[in-house]
């Protein structure tokens, strides 16, 4: 207990100092000095659409290559399965050196289809991603009053039925000077560094930079084609150019090259390194997240307050046996306790499907709880989008090891239902190991055939595959069936009545119960589609979603408001001697994933009506199956556990006649 009490007061002083602390995060990363003059090299990244969802080579378009040709950097698996593919690039640039006027490199003239797809990607809106050291390229606009800013620039625009390429970039660089001498540097990305000493003799002030800000501003600068002949990459171009970005110049014509320029310019500034992510993490809409919490308290209290008056009636009812009271007080209160107290012979029945049942319940503990972990480390800091692909990676890692918990419930239930049988623990584990995973990875092999189709940087490259597999059955496999062997070896739970040998008959009800379940949905729904709405926007369209504390918060009132609504609907169901309770408390708070999909529609629909072609369509909805059935194992585990519980602690401490 002094263990636990002294890690709940670490975690409060860090989300204590993370708040006090406007630019604290722990994202695994450390400043990177910079000596003047050093090379900074910048990286490229994947081709992006909120128009198509598909990503794409950055390459695969008419672009400068570098001198020593193409190279990968070294990707994590996160950053693999959402399509980034960092790569260099040529753009090159010197610390605190400014510079204008470079000229990169003429293409070859233009073929035909290299004109068809640079016109197809300028059409479907898609954006170039540039990185410096770590950062990507910010682009600051105007709009209608408001000053935007999105990371990237667009690879053209069309105008008049002619596509103009911008083709000549302004580069800014934000620098902070380095406040520590006596320390070793860091030269690169974060990809590959190369350790630099700050000077020979102990105490030099050499100075040095760290990079704290990109900012690029793309330009359409039609060039002198008889200027450009004989320069060779990186010289001066003959004549001055002027980057204006609400003008373009540029026209792409099929037989005809393009010639590619540049300008970087560094600005000292006042953002310190920690702080260097601001601007692309800056929260909007605050009072909108406030608002979702009070609205998902406000539907918590009024369940609890059901569920207290549901306990308090019972536990009160029941002790009242013990009071003087006259008899037609008790009588009335006999006749009201007849609903749940007639089926107290077939409460604890087992349902149909009893392994599936299992099987579903101890795959939404192992999702459930990778979700509270992940989340709950991303809020501390640990999975900070200067990391990139450590929140996909983490939360692989966590399902995989949360695997022991989802063969230990899954089996342990089993056994309940069996009134302790053993037998057949092994065959429940392997399903535990197997049902998710296998919808999952049926689902995205469908999906990954399309963009292997479209020849997309977002598929799955074949390697990847094999090691999923390896992952799935060289370590969740064998931990789910572990954890299946504890749960074998563990004792089950007793139930507190006996079940009869005759099934009693349910009478008929008023109105389907099923309708009642599938309505109960919309309370769980209530508490989250306002979060829903910001991270759909920030898979979909392109935006950095950062706010984790919210979302932790989030998650734990849709636990308890899942869990409230379970208990109650079961309630009502044994009010009206309805004992196949099972797989309806699972669904009542599961069937918020149904409610969720359909909100994917309508924000398939409404939000993003510039998605384009059936394979964006399919890919859309693909993802947002998967992501639906993962939701449902996961709040409908949290139903049926509260339920069970309920169940449980109703029949064994109120005492029937």
């Amino acid at each position: 207990m002094d263990l636990f009490d002294k890690f709940k007061i670490w975690v409060l002083l860090v989300c204590l100092i993370s708040q006090l602390n406007h630019g604290f995060y722990l994202p695994g990363s450390y400043p990177h000095k910079h000596a003047i003059g050093g090379a900074l090299s910048v990286k490229v990244n994947s081709l992006t659409s909120i128009d198509t969802e598909i990503p794409f080579s950055y390459y695969s378009l008419p672009f400068c290559k570098p001198q020593e040709g193409v190279k990968d950097s070294a990707e994590n698996l996160g950053e693999l399965l959402v399509g980034d593919r960092i790569e260099n690039s040529p753009y090159r640039f010197k610390m605190y050196t400014n510079e204008t006027d470079i000229f990169l490199c003429k293409t070859k003239p233009l073929s035909a289809h290299e004109f068809k797809i640079l016109k197809k990607r300028i059409d479907e809106m898609y954006q170039v991603n540039l990185i410096l050291d770590n950062l990507p390229a910010i682009r600051y606009t105007t709009k209608q009053g408001y000053f935007l800013h999105w990371t990237g620039y667009p690879v053209g625009v069309k105008l008049q039925d002619s596509y103009y390429v911008f083709n000549h970039l302004k580069f800014t660089v934000l620098v902070h000077k380095y406040e520590e001498t006596n320390v070793v540097g860091v030269m690169g990305t974060g990809d590959a560094t190369e350790v630099i000493p700050t000077g020979g003799k102990s105490g030099s002030n050499m100075p040095g930079y760290m990079v704290v800000g990109f900012e690029v501003v793309p330009c359409s600068f039609q060039h002198n084609t008889e200027s450009v002949k004989n320069l060779k990459m990186y010289d001066r171009y003959p004549s001055a150019i002027k980057c204006d970005p609400s003008s373009v110049a540029m026209a792409v014509k099929e037989g005809e090259p393009v010639a590619f320029t540049y300008e970087v310019e560094f600005v000292e500034s006042d953002i310190k390194w920690p702080s260097r992510w601001d601007a692309y993490l800056k929260m909007e809409g605050a009072k909108v997240h406030w608002f979702s919490i009070l609205n998902s308290l406000m539907v918590i209290t009024f369940l609890a307050g059901i569920v207290f008056v549901i306990l308090l009636r019972t536990v009160r009812r029941d002790l009242t046996r013990y009071e003087e009271l006259d008899k037609e007080a008790q009588a009335q209160m006999n006749e009201e306790l007849s609903g749940w107290k007639l089926v107290v012979g077939d409460v604890f029945r087992a349902p149909t499907n009893v392994s599936l049942l299992c099987v579903m319940v101890g795959d939404g503990v192992q999702i459930l709880g990778m979700s509270v972990v992940t989340i709950l480390f991303a809020a501390l800091g640990f999975m900070s989008p200067a990391s990139r692909g450590t929140l996909i990676t983490g939360m692989l890692f966590f399902y995989m090891i949360l695997g022991i918990a989802a063969g230990y419930v899954a089996v342990r239930l089993w056994r309940t239902i069996g009134c302790g049988d053993k037998k057949g623990w092994a065959s429940v584990s392997w399903k535990a190991a197997c049902f998710f995973p296998g919808i999952a990875f049926l689902i995205l092999t469908t999906l990954n055939f399309l963009l292997w189709g479209s020849h997309s940087t977002g598929a799955i490259p074949f390697s990847l595959f094999v090691i999923l597999i390896l992952l799935w059955f060289c370590i969740s496999v064998p931990l789910t069936l572990v954890g299946g062997y504890f749960g074998a070896k563990a004792p089950h739970i007793e139930y507190p009545v006996r079940t009869n040998q005759i099934p009693r008959e349910i009478p008929p009800q008023k109105y389907p119960s099923w309708l009642l379940v599938l309505g109960a949905g919309t309370l769980p729904f209530g508490t989250l589609f306002i979060e829903l709405f910001f991270i759909m926007s920030s898979i979909w369209m392109g935006r950095v979603y950062y706010v984790f504390g919210f979302l932790f918060i989030v998650l734990i009132l849709l636990v308890v408001v899942c869990a409230e609504v379970s208990l109650v609907l079961t309630y009502m169901h044994l009010c009206v001697e309805d004992w196949k309770w099972w797989w309806k408390s699972f669904f009542a708070s599961g069937s918020v994933s149904i409610y969720i999909f359909l909100y994917s529609i309508n924000y398939l629909v409404f939000d993003l009506k510039s998605l384009s072609g059936p394979v964006s369509a399919t890919l859309y909805l693909g993802y947002s199956l998967f992501m639906v059935l993962a939701i449902m194992l996961a709040t409908g585990t949290v139903g049926f556990l509260s339920s069970f519980w309920f169940v449980h602690y109703l029949f064994s401490n109120v005492k029937l006649d």
